[in-house]
């Protein structure tokens, strides 16, 4: 393997970290053929046309299209590879994953939380199981931060005020280590965490033993009712409000004709900014509850409404 000739290239451990190695080795070949190019042109003309030299300065100089015109299309041509190639794999990662694990992460100065479909909770640890994929749904409580996994090769900007999605898989279990390759504030430096990748039997284990209330979906259930959203969107209701039973994943027409899928961000945003984006058919009653629930408590709100993804609609 190419690597294996760099002493002190460590190799990435997800199912992709391959490929982004390759990719920068291939950029980092083309850009280096480039510049060893110009500095050997640069350096060869400034020796031949040095003051004193005898080189021929009387003939004129033509222009030489063959020439110019073919190493220009050769790197145009060798840079959108890397582009296409770039854009393939740009894709991979930050598309969607098949039958992968959902794990929420909140950032806030200056620590990781990490929520688990069960109810179990971390912070500045995230527990995963080798060999399975897992989605990450990032939200940021305060500041910009960035969730950046040196040995994964993955990092992703996570941005207030909206959900971030990414995805892993782990080939080989093991510690991890976890930064936040953003400046957010005095103690930036001190904003890490570890990866832990354990075998899957291991990760059950691992769950069981954690001390939960709950799963997200069940505490999401109890805040929906606190918050008296059952009130309208369940039930006998005197306000005509959109049934939430198999909403999540499915298109959603819109007032203005357009239609959007309902994930994680729209569900979000439909809690925080119910005026954002009205359902065709209803009126914008709703009120925002922005102020009124922390990303922790939107987690679970979130996790409620996906849990209705297969219930039938209720009778009215």
């Amino acid at each position: 393997m190419w690597r294996e000739w760099i002493p002190f290239w460590r190799p990435g451990v997800s199912s992709y970290a391959g490929d982004i190695d390759l990719l920068f080795a291939g950029l980092l070949a083309i850009s280096s053929l480039v510049v060893l190019l110009l500095l050997v042109l640069l350096v060869t003309f400034a020796v031949r046309y040095r003051r004193g030299s005898n080189a021929d300065r009387d003939h004129r100089i033509k222009k030489t299209w063959y020439w110019e015109i073919s190493w220009t299309t050769v790197t145009l041509i060798g840079f959108l590879c890397l582009f296409v190639w770039g854009a393939v794999l740009y894709l991979e990662v930050y598309g969607p994953a098949s039958n992968a694990l959902p794990i929420y992460i909140v950032a806030k100065q200056w620590m990781w939380k990490a929520q688990h479909p069960g109810g179990q909770r971390e912070i500045n640890e995230l527990h995963a199981p080798v060999h399975r994929a897992v989605r990450l749904i990032m939200a940021s409580q305060d500041v910009i931060h960035s969730f950046f996994v040196p040995a994964f090769r993955v990092k992703h900007d996570v941005v207030p005020g909206r959900y971030q999605t990414l995805w892993f898989k782990a080939e080989k279990t093991g510690v991890f280590a976890l930064l936040c390759a953003e400046f957010c504030g005095t103690d930036h430096s001190r904003m890490t965490g570890r990866i832990v990748v354990m075998e899957p039997a291991q990760y059950e284990s691992w769950l069981s033993r954690e001390d939960v209330g709950g799963t997200l979906a069940s505490e999401g259930a109890k805040l929906f009712r606190e918050l008296g959203c059952s009130g309208c969107h369940m039930g006998q209701s005197t306000v005509r409000a959109p049934p939430l039973e198999g909403l999540y994943g499915k298109p959603v027409p819109l007032q203005d004709g357009s239609t959007v899928i309902a994930d994680e961000g729209y569900i979000r945003d439909s809690i925080l900014l119910p005026k954002s984006q009205i359902a065709a058919g209803y009126e914008p009653v709703m009120p925002s509850f922005a102020g009124r629930v922390g990303e922790d408590e939107l987690i679970r709100l979130v996790a409620y409404i996906k849990s209705l993804a297969d219930e039938g609609r209720p009778q009215r």
